[in-house]
């Protein structure tokens, strides 16, 4: 008998004996490492996600772990292997698949949100979802594959290109890992984000910041881009203000790609869209190749991965560690350990 991490209702979590299924045909059996805490975990922690979760529900979904046991007619996976899972299982049959877009399928099981997740110390899932980490990778810090994954897709929607100027306001961990990966495509980025602790640790990954509450963003990006606006803006904030800020700061022609998840409808200034022939792009989740990608940049250090995580604590410890992100201050990332449930450590 293992354990697993259970949300029952809201702000309510447990830790619970999780009896491990035989993998079947197609699958395998994992043992998870770590487990990353993202903000979909937290708002299924509020109870916002309620009418789409079937409770208990095991969470996670941001993990890395070793492979332990592979079912029947299962091919080029055996029991050590390092993985991550791309967590999307698709119909293959709705008009999204069949165009292409299974990443958003219409219906789309996203593991670890309609089905049981990744925080429990034995996980079985398609083998199709597995991702092969390199052996040198820590697997801690391989945890990080899948929001950097988020942040591939999102650099990849909005077509930064080398040279251009990137504004992203939100500096959280999406907010972070974007600025970084659009850095690594070549362009110029400053982060906005009102968070004191958050500027400094994107600061110290040399990134150029600013903060909202001292000044106008919007003079300063004129005076950084000679009056001309930004190329790209990622709003990464969930907030209004946000919003106002990401569409404020584009130029002519800018694209704006959405990338908070927001509980509410916005009010957007239309009219700056028609002025500026604006475009706005949505991104949601990733496909393989986002992935793959991912995993290259964590794995050569393009992403300091170690930089970013805050706190790792034992399973039997989760419950708090929601609690401790949902407070917002000096916490970027925790991880959740799924390999041994009496000992914590701090990154």
């Amino acid at each position: 008998m293992t354990l697993a991490v259970r949300y029952t209702s809201a702000r309510t979590l447990d830790t619970a004996p999780s009896a491990a299924s035989e993998p079947g045909p197609g699958e395998v059996e994992l043992a998870p490492a770590y487990v990353g805490i993202c903000g979909t975990d937290l708002h299924i922690f509020h109870g916002d996600m309620d009418a789409r979760v079937h409770t208990p529900a095991v969470l996670g979904h941001e993990m890395s772990g070793r492979v332990v046991r592979v079912g029947p007619d299962v091919e080029g996976w055996q029991p050590g292997d390092a993985v991550t899972v791309m967590p999307l299982r698709w119909d293959g049959t709705c008009h999204a698949c069949r165009a292409g877009h299974q990443h958003i399928c219409q219906h789309l099981d996203f593991i670890g949100i309609d089905s049981p997740g990744a925080m429990q110390q034995r996980w079985t899932v398609p083998a199709a979802t597995l991702v092969r980490l390199p052996g040198t990778l820590p697997l801690d810090q391989a945890a990080l594959v899948e929001p950097t994954a988020v942040a591939v897709h999102d650099v990849g929607r909005a077509a930064v290109k080398e040279g251009e100027k990137v504004v992203v306001v939100g500096g959280g961990p999406v907010g972070i890992l974007i600025a970084l990966v659009a850095r690594a495509a070549g362009a110029e980025v400053r982060v906005v984000e009102l968070n004191a602790h958050r500027r400094l640790l994107a600061e110290e990954l040399g990134l150029a910041t600013w903060d909202p509450a001292a000044a106008d963003i919007t003079e300063l990006v004129h005076q950084w881009t000679g009056e001309a606006g930004a190329d790209v803006a990622f709003e990464v904030s969930g907030a209004a203000g946000g919003v106002e800020t990401a569409v404020d700061v584009l130029g002519v022609r800018g694209r704006l790609c959405l990338v908070a998840i927001h509980p509410r409808p916005r009010e957007v200034n239309l009219h700056r869209f028609f002025w500026r022939e604006l475009t706005l792009v949505g991104a949601r989740l990733y496909d393989r190749s986002d992935f793959e990608r991912a995993v290259a940049l964590v794995a050569d250090g393009t992403i300091p991965a170690q930089r970013l995580l805050t706190k790792i604590v034992p399973l039997t410890e989760a419950p708090a560690a929601f609690e401790a992100l949902e407070s917002g201050g000096d916490v970027m990332k925790i991880l959740v350990d799924c390999t041994d449930d009496t000992q914590g450590a701090t990154a």
